[in-house]
């Protein structure tokens, strides 16, 4: 398996890919849930959820405004505490791309957007990579595409990877995360053939949901997609990021996906290079966390800022 595979060899990387251990995936998943941080270790985490998270907001009614307040807070998640560092990424629709961009230049903090008709992924692969195009144009430097379920689901493989690598050479220099939408694949089995057929079309980072189909991220589908990145990368050397969606709404729950993080692909991805959380109203759980960690005590939630 090369790193990203050949269309011609893909038929065979398909039919080999194993099946998954349903039982076992959901239960070294739910042991994630048990394990208890404390301390020094406790902020440590809660440190690194925030540097990778992804705010997000992709609503209907945003706004240049709304988008202008989500970079503010991207940038100084707690006004006035320097000691909290900025989230990884900002991700709107490619429309607001361009005003999220003017917003964070400086610093740290990297313009996503969304693409790909997104959240369904239903038009036409000419419409797709344009709009993939003009994000990165308008100053995405990450794009969030959507990969067809129905062309996945129907078997026709070929169509998802050569749309995936068709929306990756017009993301340029940006980097590509592909969302699977596991709640809409149905099996473990899928997820894992997905993820690999993503990630040898060229994902940077594979995705498991838009956020608006549930079931969004869960563990066990995250165990099982850590699990085909860190096969990828034994077979081929390319390491490939990943980022659970949707639903992650606590610091306990950020903690949790973190401790699978590291059990099952280790220190090297644990950085905002290989891992993100996607999130919309995640930070002030988080904040609130880690200020009770460092006082005692925790702030009434109107101390922080909505977003």
């Amino acid at each position: 398996m090369a790193s990203v595979v050949p269309l011609a060899h893909l038929g065979s990387v398909m039919r080999g890919i194993r099946a998954v251990d349903e039982v076992g995936a959901e239960e070294r998943a739910a042991a994630m849930t048990r394990r208890s941080i404390k301390s020094t270790a406790k902020l440590w985490a809660l440190d690194l959820a925030i540097r990778c998270m992804d705010l997000t907001t992709l609503e209907g009614a945003d706004t240049p405004g709304k988008v202008a307040a989500l970079c503010a807070k991207a940038r100084h998640p707690l006004p006035g505490d320097e000691t909290i560092p900025p989230v990884a990424a900002v991700c709107v629709y490619p429309s607001l791309a361009e005003i999220a961009a003017v917003h964070l230049r400086g610093s740290r903090v990297r313009v996503a957007s969304v693409a790909t008709a997104f959240p369904s992924g239903q038009t036409f692969t000419a419409l797709k990579v344009e709009e993939a195009r003009q994000a990165v144009a308008a100053g995405a430097e990450e794009v969030d595409m959507v990969i067809d379920r129905s062309a996945f689901l129907a078997g026709a493989y070929e169509k998802v990877y050569d749309e995936i690598r068709a929306v990756k050479e017009a993301c340029g220099p940006a980097h590509l995360k592909v969302i699977l939408e596991t709640g809409e694949l149905g099996t473990y089995d899928a997820v894992r053939r997905a993820s690999i057929l993503a990630m040898a079309a060229g994902a940077d980072f594979v995705k498991t949901s838009t956020g608006k189909v549930q079931p969004a991220a869960t563990l066990p589908v995250s165990l099982v997609m850590m699990e085909a990145i860190r096969d990828f990368y034994r077979e081929t050397g390319r390491a490939v990021g990943f980022k659970p969606a949707g639903g992650i709404r606590t610091a306990k729950q950020a903690i949790a996906y973190l401790v699978l993080l590291w059990e099952t692909l280790g220190a090297e991805w644990m950085t905002p290079e290989r891992f993100r959380l996607g999130a919309s109203g995640l930070l002030n759980d988080v904040l609130m966390q880690v200020l009770k960690e460092r006082t005692g005590a925790y702030q009434a939630p109107e101390y922080f800022t909505v977003d």
